[in-house]
């Protein structure tokens, strides 16, 4: 599988996503700099965590404009796969390539812990190393993850099968208390409508080392690998 990862002046988990690729690949990535429209042939492109352009105006807004994200649109009209997490998931919104927008967490406070996760949907690129329904525990680490859509949006979300993550507890219910940030229906992420983009919250890449906590992370990953190869 040959990847892509953006890199934006403020990215901080780009290393991270670097190494969760080439642990499951096999192959190095390419580090695209934000600039730069003349990225190589791959089979996935990825816009990373982070604080693109220290998140001024809003989180995701100035990364959204970056000449590479032009590209990023051209290849994902084309089906190649593309995957925004955390800070990617705010510009993959603010580039209307996602619906939606990523708001203020409803405590107003930064979150940086250990969540649940339930898978929604396995018939996708991103989620075959998964199955329908398992639980994850991965990191979230974000100021303005708090998912917000109109209605009509979070309908045609439901009824299409485009949610793709949500927060639960450990044994995969959804509550109040498993929310971390207040998002609508307790959405971590979600598809576009032909499932080739996957915007979430949570960090997959930073729960691939047990010495980190945990490693269920590499399903993603290793899903991914396996289905583009």
């Amino acid at each position: 599988m040959r990847s892509a990862i953006i890199v934006f002046p403020g990215s901080n988990r780009d290393r991270d996503m670097q190494l969760a690729l080439r642990q499951a690949s096999g192959q190095e990535p390419h580090m695209v700099w934000h600039k730069d429209t003349d990225m190589p042939e791959v089979d996935l492109i990825v816009v990373p965590g982070g604080f693109s352009y220290g998140d001024y105006l809003r989180a995701g807004a100035m990364g959204a404009l970056s000449p590479a994200m032009r590209t990023v649109k051209e290849r994902s009209g084309k089906g190649v796969p593309v995957l925004g997490v955390c800070n990617g998931f705010q510009i993959l919104t603010e580039a209307g390539m996602l619906p939606g927008a990523l708001m203020r967490n409803a405590g107003l406070k930064f979150i940086c812990k250990q969540v649940h996760l339930r898978v929604e949907s396995a018939q996708t690129v991103f989620t075959s190393g998964y199955a329908q329904g398992q639980v994850i525990r991965v990191p979230v680490a974000h100021n303005d993850g708090n998912y917000f859509a109109d209605p009509d949006t979070l309908k045609h979300l439901e009824d299409r099968d485009l949610i793709a993550f949500r927060y639960v507890d450990a044994e995969g219910a959804e509550s109040e208390g498993s929310n971390p940030n207040g998002s609508q229906m307790n959405i971590a992420g979600i598809y576009n409508e032909s499932r080739t983009v996957l915007g979430l919250m949570p960090h997959p890449e930073d729960a691939i080392d047990p010495l980190h906590g945990g490693i269920e992370g590499k399903g993603l990953f290793h899903g991914l690998a396996q289905a583009l190869n």
